[in-house]
């Protein structure tokens, strides 16, 4: 076996011990939800026996996780760059666990629009927390003030837009692949 599948075999061992631990499971309660031996899951734990597919597709499953999740490579656990869209002023970051969604910071020093045909609608959901300053939310046509630390979650099927009220503010958005594209649409 050469060094980099030996890397990532020790690295999914790891992983299942440390999901299993996680849950507060014994290795014979995760021996029962996946129908194997305590024996035989000590033996893949600790290296001493060959993981085989079908092996990992069951304690995925036993796990409630993915068996991308088990197997991807430990370079790809973290994500630390953002893509700048400057001339959008957003900073984007995709989530590894789903590519659907990305993560979106924006500072607004705009009012949302006061006329309802700029608002957007689109497929989707969108959740976002203001990270400073005020943020006005317009929802069909229902206003909500969002301050600093505060949340809010919406279908993006609503015609919608933010912005600012009383000065900047900045906000951390999560958008679904959805709502992704439908601003991706309308923002280029």
């Amino acid at each position: 076996m050469t060094q980099g599948l030996a890397d990532l075999d020790g690295l999914v061992r790891k992983r299942i011990r440390a999901l299993r631990v996680a849950q507060g499971w014994t290795l014979e309660e995760l021996a029962a939800r996946a129908r194997l031996s305590q024996s035989t899951l000590s033996r893949i734990e600790n290296g001493q026996r060959r993981l085989s597919l079908d092996t990992l597709v069951t304690l995925a499953r036993a796990l409630d996780t993915s068996l991308d999740q088990l197997v991807e490579d430990a370079s790809d656990d973290v994500v630390t760059s953002p893509m700048i869209d400057a001339p959008h002023g957003l900073m984007r970051w995709p989530i590894k666990g789903d590519p659907g969604m990305t993560v979106v910071r924006q500072r607004m020093t705009e009012p949302p629009p006061e006329v309802a045909s700029r608002l957007r609608a689109h497929p989707g959901r969108e959740w976002l927390v203001v990270l400073s300053g005020t943020a006005i939310l317009v929802l069909g046509n229902r206003r909500y003030r969002v301050e600093t630390n505060q949340a809010a979650e919406f279908p993006t099927m609503m015609p919608h837009a933010i912005g600012a009220e009383g000065g900047p503010c900045e906000i951390l958005g999560i958008f679904d692949r959805d709502a992704r594209r439908g601003h991706q649409r309308t923002d280029d």
